[in-house]
């Protein structure tokens, strides 16, 4: 069955002797794949792996993970000697070159930027065995989410798919009725073919009944189909167009207003489905 694109998952744990560690994953609808990281510093080097272990079980969507850490151990500042010293001789060389005289002091120094960093012993050492587990819960709480949210877009998408399956019915009867009694009028064989060129509709109806029988196939399926759905129901609405342009009955018309609106309002609900 069809997944949202939609969803929240959160895991929290104390590993020791780092401290306790927060991961937080959400997902919002997106045309592809495309997963946002935010580190603690130091931690960049589980980026690849939270990528790759978060693409395993997710297929679309934008999906932004958050990890923190708040360690055991307190974190030290730590002084940029070279920095320091670079910042210095170039503030010696303009103060020459400008002549002037006010001395430069530590205070100075001590507030440019870069001059200091704060660092955890720790932060290096966490391994990413220490995360995996914590990873894989949240993704499938998310997962869970989504499949929720899923089902409550197959009920909707189905029950919609039911509606233009009737009114399409409802669309061949108007349309057989009407032809046996337009066809009347015409006296000449040219003048009936000229006719039933420009108004038949069969040709749209079952490629029209075609594409709901699939769009129903695919809402099964358990595969990421967010794109076929949505390239359906673009073949939809152009069959529901052309049958409109062709429409000949004003019974006919209003019954494809209503099914170009509903088809519509489907495409923004498939916006959402991975």
């Amino acid at each position: 069955m069809i997944k949202s694109m939609t969803g929240f998952g959160a895991a929290k744990g104390f590993i020791s002797p780092w401290g306790r560690v927060n991961l937080e994953i959400r997902s919002i609808n997106h045309r592809f794949l495309d997963i946002v990281l935010h580190l603690p510093e130091g931690f960049l080097h589980l980026e690849q792996k939270l990528k790759d272990e978060i693409a395993k079980r997710i297929k679309r969507g934008h999906i932004i993970c958050r990890l923190e850490i708040n360690p055991l151990q307190l974190k030290k500042p730590v002084l940029n000697k070279h920095l320091i010293k670079e910042y210095y001789f170039s503030l010696k060389q303009i103060s020459r070159q400008l002549n002037l005289k006010q001395d430069i002091n530590i205070n100075t120094l001590a507030g440019l930027p870069g001059i200091w960093t704060i660092q955890s012993q720790l932060s290096l050492s966490l391994s990413w065995s220490k995360i995996k587990p914590l990873v894989k819960e949240a993704l499938d709480i998310l997962i869970q989410r989504r499949q929720q949210e899923g089902r409550a877009l197959y009920q909707d998408l189905g029950a919609r798919v039911q509606r233009l399956g009737e009114a399409l019915k409802i669309i061949k009867r108007r349309f057989k009725k009407v032809i046996k009694q337009r066809i009347r009028s015409y006296n000449t064989e040219e003048e009936k073919n000229n006719f039933l060129r420009s108004s038949d509709i069969n040709e749209e109806v079952v490629r029209l009944s075609f594409h709901l029988k699939n769009f129903t196939r695919c809402l099964k399926n358990k595969k990421a189909v967010g794109k076929e759905l949505d390239f359906i129901l673009q073949e939809m609405q152009r069959e529901a167009n052309t049958i409109g342009a062709k429409s000949i009955d004003a019974i006919i018309s209003n019954r494809v207003i209503g099914m170009r609106s509903e088809i519509e309002k489907m495409r923004e609900q498939v916006q959402n489905v991975e």
